[in-house]
């Protein structure tokens, strides 16, 4: 991919100055990652600013006793909202980013970043932007983690999977890193759906036998 290729790739960037994209282009690199490759962790200090042209890349926190917890996921055209938050306020990684696809990312150097930041509204505003969205979505996560009910959001998220092909290759371990529960709350309630004849498990995989019946559970207040 070429350097305007990669500009074009985000349209907050094609409004900055002919010498602020200069600089930009002349000083970034277009780096390819495996899937499974884990791209940042706790601990570590950023080292530039991403921006993601293909791929997804899954961001989750790990607690001591091996919980996972899935935070959010960046795709192509979008940048890392932790990684944001690190280079500007100078902290280490708290959670881990893995490449779920095989990934392409523009990285920026932190120098850039710093001076750009610095020098220009355009740049400026697109950082701030896509940061601002990416905090509202994760409150939202936060938010029915807290307080809402278990078996509408694993309902939800059942539909979401399975959508247009009824079939879902998930363990109960995934399901609950997605979800932000144990494995066994996970568990109990996927069997509670499959005792209503709502779905059938397998191993490693669920099949949606009455979709009808999560939509409606979805749908609960």
């Amino acid at each position: 991919m070429t350097a305007t290729d990669w500009i074009a790739a985000f349209p907050g960037l094609k409004q900055l100055e002919p010498a602020i994209t200069r600089r930009l282009v002349e000083t970034s690199t277009v780096v390819r990652l495996a899937a499974g490759t884990r791209i940042f962790g706790p601990g570590q200090a950023p080292e530039a600013y991403l921006l993601l042209l293909e791929g997804v890349v899954r961001v989750q926190q790990v607690s001591d006793t091996g919980r996972e917890i899935v935070l959010y996921r960046v795709s192509a055209g979008e940048s890392c909202a932790l990684t944001t938050a690190c280079l500007m306020g100078y902290e280490e990684y708290q959670a881990e980013g893995i490449a779920e696809t095989d990934v392409e990312a523009v990285a920026v150097p932190r120098g850039t970043f710093d001076d750009l930041i610095a020098s220009s509204a355009t740049f400026r505003k697109f950082v701030f932007t896509a940061f601002s969205v990416r905090i509202t979505n994760l409150f939202r996560v936060i938010d029915e983690v807290a307080f809402s009910r278990i078996d509408v959001r694993l309902a939800q998220k059942l539909l979401e999977l399975g959508s247009g092909k009824g079939h879902i290759d998930s363990t109960h371990q995934q399901l609950a890193a997605e979800l932000g529960t144990a494995r066994e709350v996970v568990s109990r309630q996927l069997n509670e759906f499959q005792r209503r004849g709502w779905i059938t498990t397998s191993r490693g995989a669920i099949d949606l036998a009455r979709p009808e019946a999560l939509r409606q559970l979805a749908a609960a207040p």
